[in-house]
């Protein structure tokens, strides 16, 4: 490693000190404008590693830790560095702005291939994973932290709340994810719930999205042909950057069975049908495709443990057993046992106006709670929208 002069070399120093503390692995240092950046994979024996990525700011020492936990299939990288280029404003850096260190915790699953993953990739073992990252920076760092999450990694951080005991966890910052539904959406969840042990119990450990190599086509060759039949005539088929488009926009009318729990989709945006696919009109309102593109080409493998995908369901179903050790289909939060500040944002298009995880914080007798929704705002525009520093993470 390069040491860095002046202000980057104390920025060095902190970073030095919280390698030691994870442990073994193969640290990559990064310098940049004003901060540092450390990746470690940490080398445990598993299949796969968990990548921590911590960013510091090199001009002061940090007021707090902000742990960064991505959505499914996502990493850090993805999820909240990008943009990523010299001048670019992305979550992360937001966070460090604020006097924080930013610590993204990616999951194994990212690093993995798809026969290490097995059935017992569900959310507990995710929160484990967390937990020992949380417990090796308190030991040396000691200072107060916040859970932030987007999606998935919203649920990881709730789901950590309820079983981190600790006085330094002041906040959880969630980003658009889904708490219990009620009535018929809680019935839809349980059939969903059902689908994935389903897959589990059939050998299916890994669900691959696909959104990735959907993008990469649209990109290359957008005026290409798509496999994926044009519902105005299903004879026909999507060309490859009407197909992202209608994929990042129309989410919920995509087969597989959780899409639909989007109120529309992953992005901002319209689309409009023309007489053929090639005429078919379409534009985002708040993530550039070109963005889509760089958060996706930095993914790793991409996939989504079956077995986290159904301890999401159940969440969303409301189940009231917590069965994770014995390899149930049964998953929930204890939302009566989170006491930390919890600014709970959702996106209006994303997974919309669905605050019953807030009210079963609140009932429970903490009154930090706040839940918004910000209209207009897709599922990922939350992170990647150009306008989302103003409208969305000035509420957090």
């Amino acid at each position: 490693m390069e040491r860095q002069h002046g202000d980057a070399a104390k920025g060095t120093g902190l970073l030095t000190r919280i390698e030691r503390a994870l442990g073994t692995g193969t640290a990559v240092y990064v310098p940049g404008d004003g901060w540092i950046r450390l990746t470690l994979p940490l080398d445990d024996g598993g299949p796969a590693p968990v990548t921590v990525d911590v960013i510091a700011d090199t001009g002061r020492a940090p007021r707090g830790i902000a742990y960064l936990l991505p959505g499914g299939g996502l990493n850090f990288a993805a999820e909240f560095f990008t943009p990523g280029g010299p001048g670019d404003h992305n979550l992360a850096h937001e966070l460090r702005g604020r006097g924080l260190l930013v610590v993204g915790v990616t999951p194994r699953e990212d690093a993995a291939a798809a026969a290490d993953i097995t059935a017992d990739w569900g959310l507990a073992a995710h929160r484990r994973d967390l937990a020992r990252v949380v417990d090796a920076l308190d030991s040396v760092l000691g200072l107060p932290y916040q859970y932030a999450g987007h999606s998935a990694g919203a649920a990881l951080a709730l789901d950590a709340a309820s079983h981190d005991t600790s006085p330094r966890l002041r906040r959880v910052l969630v980003l658009d994810t889904t708490g219990p539904y009620t009535g018929d959406l809680a019935v839809r969840a349980a059939d969903t719930r059902d689908a994935y042990a389903t897959q589990l119990a059939q050998g299916v450990h890994i669900v691959d999205p696909g959104l990735a190599a959907v993008i990469a086509k649209a990109v290359a060759d957008p005026d290409g042909v798509s496999p994926a039949p044009w519902p105005p005539d299903p004879t026909r088929r999507f060309t490859h950057a009407g197909l992202a488009h209608f994929a990042l926009i129309r989410t919920a009318a995509l087969p597989g069975p959780a899409n639909w729990i989007y109120a529309q989709g992953h992005s901002a945006g319209t689309y409009v049908f023309g007489a053929t696919p090639a005429e078919d009109r379409y534009a985002l309102t708040h993530t550039p495709l070109a963005t889509w593109h760089a958060a996706t080409a930095a993914l790793g493998s991409g996939l989504l443990p079956t077995a986290l995908m159904r301890d999401l369901a159940a969440i969303w179903a409301g189940d009231d057993d917590n069965d994770e050790e014995d390899g149930g289909t049964s998953y929930r939060i204890a939302w009566d046992r989170i006491r930390a500040e919890v600014v709970w944002v959702n996106a209006g298009l994303g997974r919309g106006d669905h605050p019953r995880g807030a009210e079963l914080i609140r009932a429970a007798g903490n009154d930090r709670v706040a839940f918004t929704v910000v209209p207009g705002y897709g599922h990922g525009d939350a992170v990647w929208g150009t306008g989302a520093a103003k409208d969305v993470w000035s509420l957090l």
